[in-house]
């Protein structure tokens, strides 16, 4: 019943809030743009200009106060008579017409985005509706993670309730604005959250199925060909699994588990290597980052010039950390020029994460052996996600881009690393009840409620002023 509350709970969070920011959110226009090629299956074999069906959407319903204090057009364009919107809106199609830099993103998300495109489309929805329609699809991948989370947390820490509530209810309230846009950021942690409990299943197991292995397998193509950030994630599951499989091979269960690790590997890696060639022949390297990186004016520095990198200094490793902290909780995004975060709630997020996974290491010990592999893999997760963005960091020098930059050469997006989202919330909500687990259940579930409440109140107060805008749909 809970976890069906927490649903319920999860749903309207991410409808109501979807609803409260108008389109596009800056990176936004682009991934709406490829869930409108993908809707006709026309996957990108360059950086291409926007499709011709997009460019209307783009712009009759685009605001400019995301950037600016105030939008041009006082009343959206949408509410405007047909005889005063058509010629400003020709106008704008050819002046706002933009090449897509995203367009070397992989295909998952998009090609499940489109599809609900061409559904909604076919059913009867148009105009700022359609659009938003798109939104809530993130709701149903919400859900799903609610109920991956409340599973996750009961395949790891059985008979734990109180951390079998945590997990699902922190998805459920988590202030990331991920969640409110179009984007395959929010996909990410629903297919490697997916991958992650395939294989603990896969490790637990005496004798794994082929089922298990070819659903284990998928679960990693999955999180691969949503976003390319989920590499180390990927990489991290494939490591243990072979690890597993060298194991078994001395012992006499070997034969028992060829046929399944085989379909497990096989199921993984063939939907990858397909994207790698594709990427390979149309993008000019293996995983397309190029065609990021080339549009931004980013270049790979000389290697001698890599350990001179501030975050290898006390004060810049902390500005590394503690930005991807804060922004993995609740994203980066900017209202009239400034970024949408209270710095009082950033420092929760920040101190509570770094105490909790603390606490959670300092418990390692204590836990059972199968509990101790799975707290390392969570571990590992999570180091291989940083690791990936310091890396990044340290290699590019960014000229004149203005994120990152010269002044400030640090990836903090931690959105980007939305993909460790159930192993980062199953080490919080371990160490959360390590540190009360002298209080009784009531005490804890006091703890967790108010902690909830301190998200959902200061996510109301970030966006409080994004309620009021003329281009939302509570507006329309």
């Amino acid at each position: 019943m809970i976890i069906l509350l927490l649903s319920l709970a999860a749903t309207a969070h991410v409808v109501i809030f979807s609803s409260v920011f108008p389109f596009f959110i800056l990176d936004e226009v682009y991934h709406f743009d490829l869930v409108v090629k993908y809707s006709h299956l026309a996957i990108p074999k360059e950086q291409d200009y926007a499709a011709e069906e997009s460019m209307p959407y783009v712009a009759v319903f685009s605001t400019w106060e995301y950037l600016r204090t105030n939008d041009p057009f006082a009343t959206p364009l949408w509410k405007q008579p047909a005889s005063q919107m058509t010629p400003i809106v020709l106008s704008r199609e050819q002046g706002m017409r933009f090449i897509n830099r995203e367009s070397t993103q992989p295909p998952l998300y998009y090609l499940l985005e489109g599809a609900f495109w061409r559904l909604a489309n076919a059913v009867g929805f148009h105009d700022l509706l359609l659009l938003y329609l798109l939104r809530f699809f993130n709701a149903l991948i919400v859900i799903a993670l609610v109920w991956l989370g409340w599973f996750a947390a009961r395949l790891v820490f059985p008979g734990k309730t109180f951390i079998a509530i945590t997990v699902p209810a922190l998805i459920a309230f988590l202030p990331q604005t991920a969640f409110y846009s179009i984007g395959n950021d929010a996909l990410s942690p629903l297919c490697f959250g997916a991958a992650f409990v395939g294989v603990l299943c896969w490790i637990r197991a005496a004798v794994p199925g082929i089922l298990l292995g070819a659903a284990t397998g998928l679960a990693l193509a999955a999180a691969f060909l949503t976003k390319i950030s989920n590499l180390p994630l990927v990489a991290v599951a494939l490591v243990i699994l072979l690890l597993n499989f060298f194991l078994l091979s001395k012992s006499p269960r070997f034969s028992s588990h060829f046929a399944s690790t085989l379909v497990l590997f096989g199921c993984a890696l063939l939907p990858m290597a397909l994207w790698v060639a594709w990427c390979k022949i149309h993008f000019g390297d293996f995983t397309g980052s190029s065609g990021i990186a080339r549009p931004l004016g980013w270049t790979i520095k000389p290697f001698a010039q890599w350990w001179h990198h501030p975050i290898f200094t006390p004060s810049g490793l902390w500005i590394f950390l503690s930005g991807n902290l804060a922004t993995f909780w609740q994203d980066e995004k900017l209202w009239h020029g400034q970024r949408l975060s209270l710095a009082s709630a950033n420092g929760v997020y920040i101190l509570s994460s770094i105490i909790f996974l603390a606490v959670a290491a300092f418990q390692f010990k204590k836990t059972d052996p199968a509990q101790r592999r799975v707290l390392l893999f969570a571990f590992a997760s999570i180091a291989v996600a940083f690791a990936l963005f310091g890396f990044s960091s340290i290699i590019y020098d960014f000229h004149d881009c203005v994120y990152p930059s010269r002044d400030f050469p640090y990836f903090t997006s931690g959105r980007l690393m939305l993909g460790m989202l159930i192993p980062f919330l199953l080490l919080f909500a371990f160490g959360l009840d390590s540190v009360f687990k002298k209080c009784g259940f009531f005490w804890k579930m006091i703890v967790l409620v108010l902690f909830l409440l301190f998200m959902l109140g200061t996510e109301i107060a970030t966006d409080w002023p994004i309620f009021h805008s003329q281009y939302n749909w509570f507006n329309a």
